[in-house]
């Protein structure tokens, strides 16, 4: 499936999708909740993407009863009716899914398979096998999935450095509560992408779960319980960012409601971005409106400017196209992560903006662009990754002809809703089935 993206002016009022990265959180809260009796808990508002599908059904694997509501969006999440020992769990393409269950499914004791599809299986898992051998737990693989584990997970110590993925660390403060000691997460490198680390504090909280940061990462205290919850997900900033970008390209005003100025997202940063190339952004209690009374001249009245995308690498396909078309040069970086994702995403980004007439330049972990009035239409990649096919209906808002992505399918990973919710603001978007 391809989908062609023409140039027009998006205006009106979006509602953010719920915050995938804080669903899945709720969802495995609310799943070792069910492990100290039979209250049922809730989490809502929650879209069926793959992703969320993907830990859906591995908490339906390891015998937790997970049932959807589609009407409500309500998950509801109960003890099952047997005890697992042993299952595979298939994490579709999600990373967050994965690197999550690795430990809290070694926390439970369940001998778990894991696989995966895309380029999921050949994402870093690293760092648990550094750590997790040394407190119990044995694990197969040939290097990425399939893994297998097997052992009781033990408490102590866990080093693991903070500049690979939050997931990680994650992961071990979801499954170290559960354990009969107490144990302590060394990090041996700087923390990056801090706010999803505070996303996961956050989560811990609402299931009355206690850790403790330290000068070096968290002490996490032994014997806890997670107590049943109704909880509820916040919109996602990550996913609004393509539509604020909207609204500084094509003109807006474009409003994106259920966002909360003071989430723990570290992709709320993308308001700020917004203004610093120079659109103008409001900021109110539950919304965020961005417009560009200078949109219709040239460069829009937008300039390049330099970006750390340590805490916000999910932000940067949504960026990268506002810099194509903003006068002067814009730099990101401290991105390197960003090639260990879907796709190696600054290498496609700078591949598909320059096949649209941008000037892009990267190295191993920076892109460096040099803004153009206005691109050109064409065929662009989508590599089946999600982010990538969205950040392309940005270019199209300055193209001088269409611009057709492939993989489109892709956006059901993460955002199903994203062409109707684009096309409600006035996107011109036809999909093409080209089976």
């Amino acid at each position: 499936m391809n989908v062609q993206y023409r140039a027009s002016h998006l205006t009106g009022t979006v509602a953010a999708p719920p915050s995938k990265s804080a669903a899945h959180r709720m969802i495995l809260g609310a799943a070792l909740a069910a492990l100290s009796g039979n209250r049922v808990s809730t989490v809502s508002p929650i879209d069926l993407s793959e992703d969320m599908r993907a830990t859906i059904g591995a908490v339906q694997e390891m015998g937790f009863t997970a049932v959807y509501c589609e009407e409500s969006r309500t998950l509801s999440v109960s003890p099952g009716r047997r005890k697992v020992d042993a299952c595979t769990l298939d994490c579709h393409e999600s990373g967050s899914t994965l690197r999550f269950l690795i430990p809290i499914a070694a926390a439970l004791g369940i001998s778990c398979t894991f696989i995966g599809h895309g380029l999921l299986p050949r994402r870093p898992i690293g760092c648990y096998e550094q750590c997790l051998p040394q407190n119990g737990v044995q694990m197969k693989t040939e290097g990425g999935l399939p893994l297998s584990i097997s052992g009781q997970l033990q408490p102590g110590d866990f080093s693991l450095p903070g500049n690979v993925s939050s997931q990680f660390i994650t992961g071990l403060l979801f499954a170290l509560p559960l354990l009969p000691g107490d144990s302590t997460i060394t990090l041996t490198a700087p923390l990056q992408s801090a706010g999803y680390v505070d996303m996961t504090e956050q989560a811990l909280r609402a299931f009355d779960i206690t850790v403790t940061r330290t000068a070096t990462g968290w002490t996490v205290p032994g014997n806890q319980t997670y107590r049943a919850k109704d909880t509820q997900v916040e919109g996602d900033w990550s996913q609004a960012a393509f539509f604020l970008a909207h609204g500084a390209l094509s003109g807006g005003p474009v409003t994106v409601t259920g966002l909360s100025p003071h989430s723990t997202q570290g992709d709320k940063a993308m308001a700020d971005l917004m203004a610093r190339f120079g659109a103008e952004v409001t900021v109110e209690e539950d919304r965020v409106t961005v417009q560009n009374a200078l949109a219709g001249i040239e460069y829009g009245g937008l300039c390049g400017i330099d970006i750390d995308a340590g805490e916000i690498p999910d932000l940067v396909p949504a960026l990268s196209v506002v810099a194509a078309l903003s006068e002067g040069v814009t730099q990101i970086y401290n991105a390197g992560r960003l090639r260990l994702k879907e796709c190696d995403r600054l290498e496609v980004m700078a591949q598909n903006l320059s096949l649209l007439g941008a000037e892009v330049e990267t190295t191993q972990d920076s892109m460096i662009i040099r803004g153009v009035p206005r691109l050109h239409g064409g065929l662009v990649y989508g590599t089946n990754d999600h982010r990538i096919v969205m950040a392309m209906s940005e270019a199209a808002l300055r193209c001088d002809g269409v611009v057709e992505v492939t993989d489109a399918g892709s956006i059901r990973k993460s955002y199903p809703g994203f062409f109707e919710d684009t096309r409600s603001l006035g996107g011109d978007i036809h999909v093409i089935d080209i089976r």
